[in-house]
């Protein structure tokens, strides 16, 4: 009887996985705020106000020159965004974070004042891995955040599995790492091994502020400021932590099966 009533209550709640990406984005919640601008005409001769706003030292100004914002060590406080006197620093609202090199993560430039979204992988690659993705997740000293939403993507609401990316157990039967955690000393050998045992060809995708550049932990004699330092990262995915649609989307876009990807 019980067994059945749960078939019968289950079938009555319909398909409650996410029409995304065929259909809208989920909201993102009031305080996320999404992705980061910055608009350097509006910052103030020499202004620098923000910048002892910022815990991780994302936020650096030059004498004569433009703020730069590090949305690879922001940890997303919004303290910049509360504190710049000419609303320089914007909230988008934007889930779109994802990039393929460490340096399209640094705004304020030229030119550069968003965000650089990730490319697809070579065709290559995308033959290998395009529609099937298996990853190993090593948690290498993180807080549990990153990987809380990680886990997240796996629930019936975002069914991860549908696009076939799945995680395993074993590097051995990966095609890549999922890294979060700033690489602690005590992780760092355990992380090269588990690299090392995953068969080539193989990608690293490092998520959040900790795994792209130490977090709160940056500078710290007992870190190695992210993972790009002990191996080769091919997606960076932002945030403190990231929402797991910002790493959905990250995911989608290396493998090529985002059609908004290819329209921005």
């Amino acid at each position: 009887m019980f067994i059945h009533d749960t078939l019968i209550h289950r079938l009555k709640r319909g398909c409650e996985t996410m029409a995304y990406p065929k259909g809208p984005a989920p909201a993102l919640p009031d305080r996320h705020g999404g992705a980061l601008h910055v608009d350097a005409a509006q910052c103030g001769d020499d202004c620098r106000a923000c910048v002892p706003l910022c815990p991780t030292g994302a936020i650096t100004r030059e004498f004569g020159q433009a703020v730069g914002l590090d949305l690879g060590r922001c940890v997303f406080c919004a303290a910049c965004v509360d504190g710049c006197p000419q609303q320089a620093i914007t909230r988008t609202g934007d889930h779109r974070m994802a990039v393929r090199h460490r340096d399209d993560l640094v705004l304020g430039a030229p030119g550069h004042q968003q965000v650089r979204l990730a490319a697809a992988l070579d065709a290559k690659l995308l033959k290998l891995f395009g529609r099937s993705l298996r990853l190993r997740q090593v948690s290498a000293g993180g807080c549990n955040a990153c990987e809380a939403d990680t886990n997240v993507l796996g629930t019936i609401g975002w069914d991860l599995g549908r696009f076939g990316i799945q995680f395993v157990a074993s590097p051995r039967h990966a095609d890549g790492l999922l890294i979060t955690g700033p690489v602690s000393k005590a992780m760092e050998l355990a992380l090269l091994k588990t690299y090392e045992a995953v068969p080539a060809p193989k990608i690293v995708i490092a998520v959040g502020a900790c795994a792209i550049a130490g977090g709160p932990f940056v500078g710290h004699p007992q870190v190695n400021d992210g993972a790009a330092a002990v191996v080769p990262v091919d997606l960076y995915i932002p945030g403190c932590p990231p929402h797991p649609l910002t790493i959905l989307d990250g995911l989608l876009r290396l493998l090529d099966r985002l059609e908004i990807a290819r329209q921005t």
